[in-house]
């Protein structure tokens, strides 16, 4: 999930299945027992494909959904780290329930990595069957994905979905100050980090000019300075002033500088300052602050493979991911699911989302030209505000 380039291991197939099928004429030919029938098409009765299916309720319903994932055995998935949003139980609780086996290649992936081991995979019955990606490159792929509407649809925002379904936020992270209380004051704004109790303690997460965390981070400081998500120059503005007081530490943040309190002050998503809660418990009085007025998220984006070797478990995947078990495996990893607002309502979200810092403001999520208008400023302008 990390912006590195990894390889995608390869594992080609053909040979046996040709081996399998030259079998098989050579026994009919000689008069040997037919061979067991092959296994039925990943179909309904009305023979719409799963590979064409755009719904559960196109393809007969979920119990034949299910049926047919069944009989393809396996799911494959790509750049799913078991510790990365509570993802280890995600697979492991699909697996149990539904008793197909999943193939989970290079979990430290990149999402450019999915993209290159779908192209370079395609037509191989090891290629990705689904994809969990960072909105820049889902949106500048969306040629691969195949439209598919999960039961649960038409509760998720318009701008958090494609309308026919190509794609589908599925869980996020707001930006959060976590800090020592020990050392600092609970900050509620982001105006806060200028004073001086904060001198040479708060640290950023990562280069913001390449970096999805840092990046944000100066999104968030811009909204709680006047800006907007049109425009992020007053965060750029804000860090300079938190250089010039001394605030801001030349280092990215890591659990281990957290615990040794090199940087009792750290800009980060909240799912990844709540877990230090936990980890460092009894350690470091670690708390999170999401800064009032100043909420700015960002999704990862849930999307089927066009040519999935394994079309209908593809698609029952979507639906486990976009469950209320599901949504509540996410939320136990401390990612915010995307139909928390539901199941509130319902009364169905699990008791972890009391863990997670509470909000003042309407969440901001950008757009892809927002997005791109920020990154495009940062680059022009970040080195030499803040170095």
């Amino acid at each position: 999930m990390s912006w590195s380039s990894t390889e995608v291991p390869l594992r080609v197939r053909a040979l046996a299945a040709a081996a399998a099928g030259g079998l098989a004429l050579l026994l009919a030919a000689c008069g040997a027992p037919a061979a067991p029938p092959a296994a039925p098409p990943t179909s309904n009765e009305a023979g719409t494909g799963a590979t064409t299916a755009t719904s559960a309720e196109q393809f007969g319903g979920m119990d034949k959904l299910v049926e047919a994932a069944k009989a393809e055995g396996t799911l494959n998935v790509i750049a799913l780290p078991p510790d990365w949003a509570n993802y280890g139980e995600m697979l492991s609780a699909f697996e149990a329930k539904y008793g197909l086996k999943i193939d989970s290649a290079q979990p430290d992936a990149s999402s450019q990595d999915e993209i290159n081991a779908a192209n370079q995979l395609r037509g191989q019955d090891r290629a990705p069957d689904v994809f969990d990606l960072g909105g820049n490159v889902a949106i500048a792929n969306t040629d691969l994905f195949a439209p598919y509407q999960v039961e649960p649809f038409g509760d998720i925002p318009a701008n958090l979905k494609d309308p026919d379904g190509k794609w589908v936020n599925d869980y996020t992270g707001y930006m959060s100050i976590g800090y020592d209380a020990a050392k600092v004051p609970a900050p509620t704004t982001v105006e806060d980090l200028l004073k001086p109790e904060y001198q040479g303690k708060i640290a950023l997460n990562g280069d913001p000019t390449a970096a999805s965390a840092g990046f944000h981070g100066v999104m968030m400081a811009a909204l709680g300075s006047g800006g907007s998500a049109d425009d992020i120059a007053p965060g750029v503005e804000f860090f300079k002033k938190l250089k010039a007081a001394g605030n801001l530490l030349p280092v990215d943040p890591t659990p281990a500088t957290i615990a040794s309190g090199q940087t009792p002050v750290v800009i980060d998503w909240d799912y990844l300052n709540v877990a230090q809660t936990t980890e460092l418990a009894g350690k470091v009085d670690w708390k999170v602050a999401v800064p009032q007025n100043a909420v700015v998220g960002a999704y990862y984006v849930q999307a089927i493979n066009k040519d999935a070797p394994h079309p209908a478990a593809a698609r029952l995947w979507q639906e486990f991911l976009f469950s209320t078990e599901g949504q509540n495996i996410w939320l136990k990893g401390f990612a915010r699911p995307v139909l928390a607002d539901k199941m509130v309502t319902d009364g169905t979200i699990d008791n972890a989302f009391a863990k997670l810092p509470p909000t003042v403001g309407s969440p901001v999520v950008l757009t892809q030209d927002q997005l791109t208008k920020g990154q495009d400023y940062l680059k022009a302008n970040w080195a030499a505000a803040v170095g």
